[in-house]
């Protein structure tokens, strides 16, 4: 008599998930697109900078808690493997240690599996820091609610509530929920059920005009735009299913500096957090004066996450150092005086 192969559960399945993500950025160089267009973003170099490097001011506010610069460690992973739960925790003490907030990957992996709830539980190790629990908006119209979401601020002890945006990876996904329809009425009520900030968040394709009026509508105040450039989902989920369609459609979207620039209408309304591409510090001060009051950050930590505490420490430290320096190169004393300073940009005066 033959033997059939076991159907995995549902939390097996997104534990599965999230290790075939891992796996895919880290075998797959072209997952990594190196479109994010920053550098076509030329700043103006200051010979007579008028102030002392070790008096620059990087500090800012996020969720009215101090930061040391305008860095978020951005949304990865998180499942019941215990790597998934090392990462998270690597992440996290190095957000505490550096005193930058954190995000943490999609908690839908713990409604289905409580053996997952732990990788969440995160403030026990980044006390004092800003952290973002995070789900799917689309789960909105496949049965979570004020329960999951309450659930997933409660475990992490979260600040904010993520509602990532990603209609592309679940088209391409092989188990995907595609049924967006609605969406911003869900949310707009689940706003008003919860008491910390919802922020709306793309994941590599961009927020346009239109999604930021239907989000301030809903009485939501922070976005992250998550433009096109670095991590393609689209591709990482055309390895898991085999589809050409994300292949196809890996480069789709607005890129973050795009996404950043439609923005201005709405700066006076809403809180911008940039990701999607950003690299260095150079890019997270070109991303700061085209209106982001926060850089995102997730690829470039995933390696050092996986090794130690100390690695992504490291990174972070990098970052932040490229970040002073070229906040000093421009002349400018404090951080926030760089968000929307069009002073700092180049004009095109080579024709």
């Amino acid at each position: 008599m033959s033997q059939t192969t076991p159907i995995p559960s549902a939390a097996q399945q997104v534990t599965q998930r999230k290790q075939d993500h891992i796996d895919a950025i880290l075998q797959d160089s072209h997952i990594e697109r190196n479109q994010s267009e920053f550098s076509s973003l030329r700043l103006m170099h200051r010979g007579l900078p008028e102030c002392d490097f070790n008096q620059i001011n990087t500090t800012t506010q996020f969720l009215n808690k101090p930061i040391a610069f305008p860095f978020l460690i951005a949304s990865m992973t998180g499942g019941a493997a215990q790597n998934l739960g090392n990462i998270n925790r690597h992440l996290a003490e190095a957000a505490e240690t550096c005193q930058v907030p954190m995000a943490v990957g999609s908690q839908r992996a713990m409604m289905l599996d409580p053996a997952a709830q732990q990788t969440f539980a995160l403030r026990q190790y980044a006390p004092n820091v800003p952290l973002i629990a995070n789900l799917g908006a689309v789960q909105l119209n496949y049965g979570f609610g004020i329960d999951q979401a309450q659930r997933a601020i409660d475990i992490l002890e979260a600040d904010a509530l993520y509602l990532h945006l990603n209609p592309l990876q679940e088209l391409v996904q092989p188990e995907g929920d595609t049924n967006f329809a609605g969406l911003a009425d869900k949310i707009h009520q689940l706003s008003q059920k919860i008491d910390v900030p919802i922020i709306l968040k793309e994941v590599g394709a961009g927020l346009s005009p239109r999604d930021i009026e239907l989000g301030l509508q809903a009485g939501i105040q922070y976005f992250d735009v998550a433009g096109r450039g670095g991590t393609s989902w689209s591709r990482i989920e055309a390895h898991r299913s085999n589809h050409p369609l994300g292949f196809t459609f890996q480069d789709w979207g607005l890129t973050t500096l795009e996404a950043l620039k439609l923005s201005h209408p709405y700066q006076s309304d809403a809180y911008f957090i940039a990701s999607g591409g950003i690299r260095n510090g150079i890019d997270m001060v070109k991303a700061v004066i085209m209106g982001g009051r926060l850089c995102g950050v997730a690829a470039p930590l995933l390696a050092p996450a996986l090794n130690s505490t100390e690695n992504v420490i490291q990174k972070i430290e990098q970052f932040k150092q490229e970040f002073t320096t070229a906040q000093f190169l421009l002349g400018i004393q404090k951080m926030d005086d760089l968000h929307l300073n069009n002073a700092l940009i180049v004009p095109n005066v080579i024709r």
